[in-house]
């Protein structure tokens, strides 16, 4: 039995599945990786992105923070992959129960998942810092210099995480009860390095683990099965 047929015979036995998934889940939807070799944190600015991608440096250098915000992470015309088509087919079965996301695309609820916990937010959602008008993305995509609100006048935010925040309560909890409950955990497209989100696996107490990353993780130890191929490639194989 090859690694597909034992990924197909854990998803036909369960009926509690839940996805954790990262930025190598969006790479084939043409969505650079920050880590990966040719990702954004391999690139050459004035700054490395990380540091940009603070809330410090979203307060005390607003403008480059969205100069840099609408040329790397606001992609235009992007389509979800076979990864995310599938896993909104398993949602549709029955089967998968949440889709967890540290990606902040919207991918997965482009391809049609419905219970989608976004730990880092999305860049398509936007609010107004003043009055809390909300705006969707092709209103930051637009603008030019720091997007400031219709209504008021107020400057407005995009609804991600930056380093230095916190993630959400409500979806934490949420995103922990959904795997706590899980017969099933498939692991995919993170290198399980971003915390307080890659400590979600400490929750699971289900039956299998499973992780498909092209290369190695903390968790692939622990896990029943590990698939090292494109994930797109692996969930799209599956008869669903």
């Amino acid at each position: 039995m090859n690694d597909i047929e034992r990924l197909q015979a854990i998803v036909d036995g369960s009926d509690n599945i839940v996805f954790f998934g990262g930025a190598g889940v969006s790479t084939e939807s043409g969505i650079p990786d920050f880590r990966s070799t040719d990702g954004l944190y391999h690139q050459k600015y004035d700054y490395p992105p990380e540091t940009i991608l603070s809330a410090e440096f979203y307060y005390n250098h607003t403008e480059e923070f969205f100069r840099f915000y609408r040329d790397k992470l606001i992609v235009p015309n992007v389509k979800p992959n076979k990864a995310h088509t599938a896993l909104a087919r398993l949602e549709e079965a029955g089967k998968l129960k949440a889709v967890i996301t540290q990606n902040i695309d919207g991918l997965h609820q482009m391809a049609g998942s419905k219970r989608v916990y976004e730990l880092h937010g999305s860049v398509l959602r936007n609010y107004c810092e003043s009055c809390g008008k909300a705006y969707g993305v092709e209103k930051i995509a637009q603008s030019k210099g720091i997007p400031v609100c219709d209504e008021c006048g107020g400057r407005i935010k995009p609804d991600v995480v930056l380093y230095g925040e916190m993630l959400d309560d409500d979806c934490i909890r949420g995103a922990a009860d959904a795997v706590s409950k899980a017969d099933t955990l498939i692991i995919g497209g993170t290198s399980l390095v971003v915390y307080p989100a890659a400590g979600l696996i400490n929750y699971f107490n289900g039956r299998h683990l499973v992780l498909i990353n092209k290369s190695r993780t903390s968790a692939d130890s622990a896990a029943e099965l590990v698939i090292h191929d494109p994930i797109g490639e692996v969930l799209g194989a599956l008869r669903i």
